[in-house]
């Protein structure tokens, strides 16, 4: 008798992958599309998305689907409601559209929760009973596992922690100045980094600024984890300045949550201590200082793979329940 396998959707606001898996999420296959927003560019994303896992399901035994998207959501009824990074998908019932598809028990879940799982059950949070995962990516968002399970809340709207406003003012972001999100996000930091250069440019010109970086409206957060890493000292000023409101909003969860653990993807892992220094100082100053002292603050340990593992996870979460 074959293997059981189990397909992973992952959907952010820049790309999208799936994936098949086993019960290790061990990943077997993969394939990568770009995200692309607005209701055309949904459509063409989808076709692709369902275009591969067919491919992918082919002669398998299937036992579920799991899809991890940004929230908000409707897991109940399998619809994707209003995230905000992923324009053009809003209302969208994607459990319904994949399971006509492919004829395969499908699973939706917030793609902060789906990593959460990912690191609890393969990585950074192994025997871990009470777990923060950070994505710290497109997004900001929060799974959350408490007494050894995923907390959704009443209606799913558990861990959106990027809307909440840690400053009066600051980057835009998740419809808010100020906002968590703002301050620690791939395009939030580049938000921060063009106040910066807008500042060099009323110094050098704006000519200088752009030889020495680039166009300031074509920056990205990886653009400034590059430059931070090269110790470029404005990137490591915006680090800085997003690693210590990072640490701000892990304070509030520390006090309000007292997890073992937070656990930091996206820029976490790509900038590790250069950003999570000055988050572990303003969280020792902001915290409960036993609280503080219970929780370990890593970065993910799966890295660049947490998303199509957390995808494998959604399926898997639901098969073992």
């Amino acid at each position: 008798m074959s293997e059981p396998l189990f397909l992973g959707v992952d959907i952010g606001g820049t790309k999208c992958a799936v994936v098949l898996g086993d019960r290790t999420a061990t990943i077997l296959e993969r394939e990568e599309f770009p995200t692309e927003l607005g209701t055309e560019g949904r459509n063409r994303t989808l076709e692709l998305l369902k275009s591969s896992a067919a491919s992918m399901a082919a002669q398998k035994d299937i036992q579920a689907l799991g899809i991890a998207s940004g929230g908000p959501l409707d897991t109940e009824r399998g619809v994707v409601l209003c995230p905000p990074n992923l324009g053009g998908w809003e209302n969208l019932p994607i459990v319904e559209i994949f399971q006509e598809e492919l004829s395969i028990p499908t699973y939706l879940e917030n793609d902060a929760n789906a990593a959460a799982l990912a690191e609890w059950r393969f990585g950074a949070g192994r025997g871990v009973e009470n777990l923060v995962y950070l994505t710290y990516s497109t997004g900001m968002g929060a799974g959350i596992i408490l007494n050894g399970r995923l907390y959704r809340g009443t209606n799913d709207h558990a861990g959106e922690v990027g809307h909440v406003r840690l400053a009066d003012h600051g980057p835009r972001r998740y419809d808010k100045s100020g906002s968590f999100e703002g301050f620690c996000s791939g395009p939030g930091m580049a938000q921060l980094m063009a106040s910066e250069l807008a500042v060099l440019s009323r110094e050098i010109g704006s000519s200088g600024t752009r030889e020495r970086y680039k166009d300031p409206r074509e920056i990205t957060g990886r653009d400034v984890a590059s430059w931070a890493k090269r110790r470029d000292p404005l990137a490591l000023k915006v680090v800085a300045t997003s690693g210590e409101y990072l640490g701000r909003g892990m304070a509030v969860l520390v006090d309000v949550l007292n997890p073992e653990m937070i656990v930091v993807g996206g820029m976490g892992v790509r900038l590790g201590d250069l950003v999570l220094d000055p988050a572990r100082r303003v969280l020792a100053d902001e915290a409960i200082a036993s609280g503080v002292a219970a929780c370990r603050i890593v970065p993910a340990e799966l890295g660049e793979r947490t998303g199509d593992i957390g995808a494998i996870c959604v399926a898997l979460e639901h098969c073992n329940s």
